[in-house]
């Protein structure tokens, strides 16, 4: 089977793509002259008013390296919080902290995590009133934290409406609500794309903190923790130093977003990726062979293959598995994502496909 060229950027994850190129130059702009370190500087305090200025509120913002470190800070935070070390933290059996992230809660906070199981990635509030029979006694690990991914690790999205039950529900149960937004742009993008859609689904809906992805969205590796609610951030300061999290030389991160956050382009930057994953389903709709499901609402599409497509076609343009034991497979598009690469990935689909 011979294969047309492959397109110039894989379709494996929106992690493997390169950085725009005004994060690089705010990069470079950040790196004229010295500047006192862990954040004393102009750069840290700009950033910090520009999500000040996103959510319409006086947030508290941490800067962070990476995801995971992110969502352990914000998690560990909140924990300490509560009244004492006996809390766990509840999220989906598809939650990146229970999948992804190598028992990250559990070994560096020590704490649980109850994993409960959603067919679409979603919590509903009547799994956290489930929980209620947990409290109060002794013998249960109390539930302290919910954790929930906007978008989901599915690609699927709450409304706003959903997450605020879901924080009423927390709330009064006596629970914190974090929000793993490693794709937040994306699900930004999708539910509306303007800075009152961001604020209808986490501060106006009653989210505590929320993990702000960028290395997803064109930064070159750069993530924020975004305190939305004062009394669940206390210590966080001494909290991101202790898991490792504190930036020496924070301005360059603290750069990266000042960039992204001018003129509302981290909302670009994920429309467009959004956009190109809708013509993927598109163009690979038409195919035979390949069971697509519904139209993307983010992002990312997990077809379904004939098992024998599938390594020849990674082997010409690289993607990972997903469901192994369904011979499902993810694509994912990013925000340098060209309507070519998509033609020229679908026109090497679709020529495999033919051949088998």
């Amino acid at each position: 089977m011979i294969l047309p060229p492959a397109p110039n950027r894989a379709f494996a994850s929106d992690n493997a793509a390169g950085a725009h190129p005004a994060i690089i130059e705010a990069v470079i702009a950040a790196n004229e002259g010295h500047a006192l370190a862990y954040g004393d500087d102009a750069l840290t305090r700009e950033c910090s008013a520009r999500f000040r200025d996103l959510f319409g509120a006086d947030v508290s913002t941490r800067l962070t390296f990476n995801g995971t470190g992110a969502n352990i800070l914000a998690i560990a935070t909140m924990l300490g919080s509560l009244d004492g070390p006996h809390h766990a933290v509840v999220c989906t059996d598809w939650a990146h902290i229970n999948v992804d992230e190598t028992g990250a809660p559990e070994r560096a906070l020590g704490t649980k995590l109850i994993d409960l199981p959603s067919p679409d990635a979603k919590l509903v509030p009547e799994q956290l009133a489930d929980l209620a029979h947990f409290q109060g006694v002794q013998h249960h690990v109390q539930p302290g934290v919910v954790s929930i991914t906007q978008a989901t690790e599915l690609g699927t999205l709450y409304s706003p409406d959903e997450i605020a039950a879901l924080c009423d529900q927390a709330h009064s149960m006596g629970m914190l609500v974090h929000l793993d937004g490693a794709r937040i742009a994306n699900a930004t993008a999708a539910l509306g794309g303007t800075r009152e859609t961001l604020r209808a689904f986490t501060i106006d809906a009653g989210v505590d903190s929320v993990s702000f992805g960028g290395s997803k969205n064109g930064l070159l590796g750069a993530e924020a923790v975004i305190f939305l609610n004062h009394e669940a951030s206390t210590g966080s300061q001494y909290v991101r130093k202790q898991i490792t999290q504190l930036p020496s030389k924070m301005r360059f991160l603290a750069a990266q977003f000042i960039a992204v956050l001018h003129d509302d382009l981290w909302i670009s930057l994920a429309s467009h990726a959004n956009e190109m994953a809708t013509e993927l389903h598109r163009m690979a709709s038409g195919i035979p062979g390949i069971e697509l499901g519904d139209a993307p609402e983010v992002n990312s599409l997990f077809p379904v293959l004939p098992a024998e497509a599938i390594d020849p076609l990674r082997d010409w343009c690289f993607f990972w598995d997903w469901d192994v034991s369904r011979h499902q497979v993810r694509w994912m598009t990013a925000w340098d994502t060209t309507a070519e690469d998509v033609a020229t990935f679908s026109a090497g689909v679709a020529a495999q496909l033919a051949g088998v």
